[in-house]
């Protein structure tokens, strides 16, 4: 029997955000359908997080593509966005990008958006029906620039 999907919001058609994954989570995606995890944390983000490197081997060995493009609120840049916005334009769907509570990824998301002409106040109520809060999104789109 499968293991349950981890907890997930929908942001997009084929493109979820959710919270800290380990292995079993990652055995749920691949058994779910997902393609293609985006992940968003820093290695060592939390005591006994799953490294990046095995939570690759583990995404690969069972036939999704794995992506690392870590940050925190703090050391976001436009690479970042730059680096997520090129990943979510050539990955294979379904895809679940995630941090350690999916608010990271949900802001990146939503920088991509706004470039593309998206209401940063539509983004932010978005996320809210989602359980998200990225209140700081216009904040932090100033400041990247």
């Amino acid at each position: 029997m499968p293991s349950p999907m981890p907890p997930h919001a929908e942001l997009a058609p084929g493109l979820s955000v959710a919270g800290k994954l380990d292995r079993a989570d990652i055995e749920a995606l691949a058994d779910a359908g997902v393609k293609t995890i985006i992940n968003n944390r820093p290695d060592g983000e939390d005591p006994g997080q799953l490294p990046a490197a095995e939570a690759r081997k583990l995404a690969e060995a069972r036939g999704l593509a794995y992506h690392h493009i870590p940050f925190t609120a703090a050391t976001l840049t436009r690479a970042d966005v730059d680096a997520f916005a090129t990943v979510l334009g050539q990955a294979v769907r379904p895809v679940v990008a995630h941090c350690r509570s999916g608010t990271r990824s949900t802001l990146v998301w939503a920088l991509t958006r706004m470039r593309e002409g998206a209401d940063p106040v539509a983004l932010v109520s978005q996320a809210a029906a989602n359980g998200i809060d990225i209140a700081a999104l216009p904040a932090i789109a100033a400041r990247l620039g």
